[in-house]
């Protein structure tokens, strides 16, 4: 059968072949009773990319985005080492990992593999080690920043203030008097100082002083070179930040780690251009990145901005250059900032019933398609596991049985009975 290969242009396919690439699914041809699997599916992963997997809850959309962990992280290793994985696990479920697929093992074989476990290094902030102790959730390691590598605008979205606002102009004038590496303390000690309304300097104070309790500050911080490591795949687990706040600290965790990994891989390129350049062969000493962003949505919207808002688009459109691919999933694509789909240079569709996330992706759709998305959608089986991927590099749409994952899969539904 002819090679499937999406997200490679004409010039890569006829230099690598399939060189550098990665097994998702089996293409399905037919339809109705006529439907059966036929080539293999694979997807590019020697250039960076920008992927939306979208589809409505329990599609099978986290389960597909760790195919693509599992899979490169089986790369031969001239490939691997030159890749690393960073996971934003927003509910918890991507440390199973660690652990073989054994309930599927039938499945598995059918299609040619067996369970395993994959090694990943799972991080959960610094100040909630003890809570993941305490409910014998096993992890690896633990992250946190500094206080001082926050910008004030970082600051005043984390606490809820608008910059022009009184409490947001007294906490940027003292943040931009503050020098080296300082702590909440510090920030609460100088803001004490200043000579302003004293309602507003004790708001302030407070909500500083409560910061620390989110656990994710430090005198040290977590140097990122720590995660940018060949082969290396790191889950971030925010998954118990809750309440009100919640979403804030998760957006500023996302934005800080986005700049650190940016400005990382922008400062290796240098390096390896002029490598290029003198002819000489030296190891990449930063890998190229690929961020996985469960429920992006929350930290993209269509309206409105997040602290990881800016630097998120700013990957998006200049991340190619410096090596960084952005895998997003969401299962309201009509809540994703408009730009994320249309820089996205595949789309990974499962199943969607909502009409607004269904014009979401009409509002995309390429001139290569020869039907509405609709027809498209209908046409896929009552599976579970079964997507459109739309290619904008070979200009083809196709449809797709996701292969069985080999680790365990954490995001199902739990079942009362």
């Amino acid at each position: 059968m002819p090679e499937i290969i999406v997200g490679r242009d004409w010039d890569d396919l006829k230099k690598y072949g399939d060189k550098g690439t990665i097994i998702i699914g089996k293409n399905i041809v037919g339809t109705g009773t006529e439907t059966h699997l036929a080539s293999e599916i694979k997807v590019d992963v020697l250039r960076p990319h920008v992927i939306v997997i979208v589809g409505k809850r329990g599609s099978g959309k986290s389960y597909t985005s760790q195919i693509f962990a599992e899979e490169m992280s089986k790369l031969p290793e001239e490939i691997k080492r030159n890749l690393c994985i960073i996971s934003i696990d927003t509910q918890g479920i991507f440390w199973s990992m660690k652990y073989p697929n054994n309930k599927q093992r039938d499945l598995l074989y059918q299609w040619g593999l067996k369970p395993e476990r994959f090694k990943v290094f799972e991080y959960v902030p610094f100040g909630q080690k003890d809570k993941f102790d305490k409910m014998g959730v096993l992890y690896d390691r633990t992250f946190s920043f500094k206080p001082n590598e926050l910008t004030p605008a970082d600051w005043c979205y984390s606490l809820g203030f608008d910059e022009n606002d009184l409490e947001g102009i007294l906490l940027s004038k003292v943040l931009n008097k503050m020098k080296g590496n300082y702590s909440i303390d510090d920030i609460a000690s100088k803001l004490r100082e200043e000579d302003f309304d004293e309602k507003i300097k004790l708001k302030v104070e407070n909500m500083l002083l409560n910061t620390k309790n989110w656990g994710i500050f430090s005198s040290e911080g977590t140097n990122i070179y720590e995660f940018l490591q060949p082969g290396k795949i790191v889950i971030f687990d925010v998954s118990l930040f809750g309440g009100g706040v919640g979403w804030n600290v998760k957006s500023l965790i996302v934005g800080l780690l986005m700049k650190k990994i940016y400005e990382a891989r922008v400062m290796a390129r240098r390096k390896e251009e002029l490598s290029t350049i003198e002819e000489e062969k030296k190891e990449r000493e930063v890998p190229l990145c690929w961020i996985i962003t469960d429920e992006a949505h929350n930290f993209i919207p269509s309206t409105g901005t997040t602290a990881a808002s800016d630097i998120i688009l700013t990957v998006i459109r200049q991340g190619r250059q410096p090596g960084i691919s952005q895998l997003f999933i969401t299962q309201m694509p009509d809540k994703l900032h408009s730009d994320v789909l249309s820089q996205a240079d595949l789309v990974i569709a499962h199943r969607l019933t909502s009409q607004r996330d269904i014009n979401a992706l009409k509002a995309i759709m390429q001139t290569y398609m020869l039907y509405s998305i609709e027809k498209y959608l209908d046409e896929l089986p009552k599976l579970k596991g079964v997507a459109l991927i739309l290619d904008d590099n070979s200009e083809r749409i196709y449809k797709i049985r996701v292969r069985p994952r080999q680790s365990w899969h954490g995001g199902e539904s739990p079942v009362a009975l």
